[in-house]
This record gives structure tokens, C-alpha cells and sequence, in this order.
């Protein structure tokens, strides 16, 4: 797929999405009209393009962010967040193995989509049968599972249509083939946050491609979003865990935020451009991961001593 060729040429006029299970709905019909070898990085471009908000072009930048690790995770949540946090010392939610398969017990505090997904990746720490821990696997249950509950949490004031809910392993049995192969931080939610980074921002940018066609905003800022989808495209091929691959990343980011504030869709509908204000948020979440991403990056490349020239963004990062 020519992703350019996409944003540039199909029509502008959005559809309407009620719900993320709606929008889930008219991923997985895009997913139909585009080629099989179609990139995860191009699906977050059609699907932000598509969206008729900002939120619902976040849904469809962490889908394609998830089917980047794997193609096959269309509906599932990533559930790694607990009460101290989601590095892997805060992990306590156990992995323990029982009668040829497996037992999972504990508590994630934000799990995105969660409510929405039809299966779960759940990060958790493997536990010896002498009760000690030793590393973490993410393992894939159905959102059926006896054992498992999941509730809605309240929603946050920037895209609230986006849910993110708490939930409790109870016991839950987990079967063998449904362990993740690899380490589960430095295979899947290392790598996770790096491809969320890229694929969200390419989401966002494709739906503000979209905005400035269909109300005639500025062109200028088009063709920057259009730069910044071309680069992060590129990127999204390399290695996640490269510290040349996050120094980059930073730069690409940096420009697309600047975007942010450069237009205030004085040409757009006011509930798009209420919604926009209101969710402008969102892209700021997880700044302080990213700085210190960066600043880790740089120092692998034996760089150390570098300055922020950025310090004085406020970060934020989602509760929980």
C-alpha cells in the first residue's frame, strides 16, 4: 500500500463511530481493503485517517502497534500496569506452574481497551515451585476465561470514549501454547511502548491529514504530518530496542507535537474542534517514559552527558 497516495486521495468526508467497538469494527474492514503485506505502520495511517476523532485514531494506532508484535492481535489488550507502576520490579502478578499448565493470579490498574478486547496479554512474573521469581512472560487469554474480571474504570477527561479498566486474575488456568515466546519485557512490552510511540503518532497525524483536506485547513501543516508518517515509516522498520532507533524517534516526535498547537481548526465544525481541545492531552501522555528512553539512548551512544533542550515540558503520564 502507498500510504501516501491513501491520505492524499481518498475522500476526506469521515464516517461516524459510536463506540470503540464500532470503531474496532471498521478496522477490521479496512484491514479487508488493504493488501495482505500491508505494514502494521500503514494500518495505523489508514485507520487515524478513517477515525472521526482523536481518540478512535489512538485506538487505531495501538491495534496496529499490537499486530506489529504480532498480526494476529486485532482485539486484545495489553495488560502490564500495577500499582507500582508497569516496570518489571512492579510486577507481582504470578506465573505459577500447575498440573502441566499453568495458574495466573493478581491485579492490573490500567489496562487499555480491556473491556473492549476478546483476548488479554498479560504480563506476569514466572514463580519456581520454591516460590521464587525469576523473569516475566506475557501470556494471551480470552477475555472469557473462568477466573478473569474485568471493570471499567472512569473515564478520563481526554477521550473518554477510549476505556481502561482494572483486572484480576483469579486463579486463572493458561495453557501452554498460550505463553508469549521470549522474555516478556525485553520481547514484548519494551519493544510494545517504541511501536505505541510510532504507530499512535502516525494514527494522529493521518487523522489530521484528513481534517486539513476536508475543511481546507493549511496545507503546510499537511505536508509536515505527511513528512513525519514518511520518517516514522521508515523507523518503524528498524530495531525497537536500538538506541540510534530512539534518538531518531525523539526528533520525529518532537516535530509532530509542534504541530500540535500550530493550527486551531477555525475552519473545522465545533464538535471536531471541541473534541480536539479536549483530547490534545493524549498526545502528552508518556512523556517522561520517552525522556528517559532518550536520554538512555543517547547514553549507550556514549553520550551521557547530554542537556534537555525540552526540560520544561510538563509531562504526563495516564493514571494508574
Amino acid at each position: 500500500m502507498d500510504v501516501l497516495s491513501f491520505l492524499l486521495e481518498h475522500d476526506p468526508e469521515e464516517i461516524a463511530i459510536d463506540s470503540p467497538r464500532a470503531c474496532f469494527d471498521m478496522l477490521e474492514s479496512l484491514d479487508a481493503t488493504l493488501a495482505t503485506s500491508a505494514r502494521s505502520i500503514d494500518r495505523a495511517a489508514a485507520g487515524g485517517f478513517r477515525a472521526d476523532r482523536l481518540g478512535y485514531a489512538f485506538l487505531a494506532g495501538y491495534r496496529a502497534a499490537l499486530m506489529r508484535l504480532d498480526p494476529s492481535l486485532k482485539r486484545t489488550s495489553l495488560c502490564a500496569t500495577e500499582e507500582g507502576g508497569a516496570h518489571p520490579r512492579a510486577i507481582q502478578t504470578r506465573l505459577v506452574a500447575h498440573e502441566g499448565a499453568f495458574r495466573l493470579t493478581g491485579k492490573k490498574t490500567f489496562a487499555t481497551l480491556a473491556s473492549e478486547a476478546t483476548a488479554l496479554l498479560v504480563v506476569a512474573s514466572v514463580f519456581t515451585e520454591d516460590g521464587a521469581r525469576n523473569h516475566l512472560r506475557v501470556v494471551r487469554v480470552p477475555v472469557t476465561r473462568n477466573g478473569l474480571v474485568i471493570r471499567d474504570r472512569p473515564p478520563l477527561p481526554f477521550a473518554p470514549e477510549i476505556p481502561h479498566a482494572q483486572v484480576v486474575c483469579d486463579d486463572v488456568r493458561v495453557e501452554s501454547p498460550e505463553l508469549l515466546d521470549g522474555d516478556g519485557y525485553a520481547d514484548v512490552l519494551k519493544p510494545f511502548r517504541t511501536f505505541e510511540d510510532m504507530h499512535v503518532t502516525v494514527a494522529w497525524l493521518a487523522y489530521v491529514v484528513r481534517l486539513v483536506r476536508k475543511h481546507a485547513g493549511p496545507h503546510r501543516l499537511a505536508e509536515e504530518a505527511l513528512a513525519a508518517i514518511a520518517a516514522l515509516g521508515a523507523l518503524s522498520e528498524r530495531d525497537p530496542l536500538a538506541p540510534t532507533t530512539h534518538v531518531a524517534l525523539a526528533g520525529v516526535l518532537t516535530q509532530a507535537a509542534a504541530l500540535v498547537h500550530e493550527w486551531d481548526l477555525t475552519e473545522c465544525d465545533e464538535t471536531t474542534r471541541s473534541r480536539w481541545q479536549r483530547d490534545i492531552p493524549l498526545l502528552e501522555v508518556a512523556t517522561t517514559v520517552r525522556n528517559l528512553r532518550l536520554e538512555a539512548g543517547w547514553a549507550k551512544l556514549g553520550h551521557p552527558e547530554r542537556k534537555r533542550e525540552h526540560a520544561t515540558e510538563s509531562p504526563r503520564k495516564l493514571p494508574g
